[in-house]
């Protein structure tokens, strides 16, 4: 079991990399306010020369995310560009449309901006191809087995599932709640086919190299990938041999989780089967 190196700050290791490729929900904010010295260390990081791109598992397209963002209180100057897994879902559903398939959509209303200006039929239930669940209709009450008599018929007509969330849960403020991959998660556990689009899936991994690429110029710039996700961030970042750090203060945090130490760190990860080169409690400079 490898142990991550504790880093007291990001200016320890600013210099090995040329970009950042950072998670939002749970490293830059908890949901309801910005963490503390996190925007003046993204922003000391691109004064020397970094590049920052956000890589979020928001059910939503980027400039929608960064409202959000902005309206939560987090600085524009902590960053270069954005990418959402809602960014890369509606290109997959902009190609199915091509194909004359009928999506329903499942979610709130804040999602709508998900499926706008896409040449795609969205349609009721009985009459669809596929199914789009961008999340629970009301996040702070329900859970996953709110959901199971709709994804039993789901089930029964084979329906294939797009989940452009596949964070099983986020923090807001000090409570927990379910995200749109916990419902995911439970439809392929009773055989229903899911599409995963985003964090720890591999091409939404390729599209963010891809556009670091071009923002820095370089055909292969050195990346370090930041998140708080023991599920998404981590792994995925291993899996696309990017290093990184894992933000212990986040989700792991909140969920009680022991996260005091190297090694404590080393066996939460484990139970993922994953691992990070670096650790710290919260992104400060």
């Amino acid at each position: 079991m490898s142990l991550p190196q504790m880093l007291s700050g990001l200016s320890q290791i600013a210099t090995d990399y040329d970009a950042l490729i950072v998670d939002i929900w749970g490293v830059l904010h908890n949901g309801s306010a910005p963490f503390a010295g996190v925007d003046a260390a993204l922003k000391h990081y691109r004064e020397s020369g970094g590049k920052v791109l956000l890589l979020s598992n928001a059910p939503r397209p980027g400039p929608s995310a960064l409202k959000r963002l902005h309206a939560i209180g987090n600085s524009p100057d902590s960053y270069d560009d954005i990418l959402t897994s809602g960014d890369a879902v509606r290109v997959l559903m902009n190609e199915m449309g091509a194909q004359g398939q009928k999506i329903c959509h499942i979610g709130p209303d804040k999602d709508a901006d998900l499926m706008e200006d896409l040449p795609v039929e969205f349609v009721d239930e009985a009459q669809a191809d596929a199914i789009l669940f961008s999340g629970m209709y009301d996040d702070s009450t329900e859970t996953p087995d709110d959901y199971a008599d709709m994804l039993a018929r789901f089930h029964a007509r084979g329906l294939p599932l797009l989940c452009p969330n596949p964070d099983r849960t986020v923090m807001v403020g000090e409570q927990i709640i379910y995200c749109a991959g916990a419902v995911a998660e439970h439809y392929e556990n009773i055989g229903g086919p899911v599409v995963w689009v985003g964090k720890p899936y591999p091409s939404v991994y390729a599209r963010a190299r891809s556009q670091l690429s071009a923002m820095t110029g370089l055909d292969a710039p050195r990346l370090l990938a930041i998140g708080d996700g023991p599920k998404t961030d981590i792994p995925g970042a291993e899996a696309a041999g990017i290093d990184a750090l894992f933000i212990t203060g986040g989700l792991a945090a909140a969920s009680g989780a022991n996260v005091d130490s190297p090694e404590t760190i080393a066996a939460l990860l484990a139970t993922e089967n994953t691992q990070a080169r670096y650790a710290m409690r919260h992104l400060v400079w």
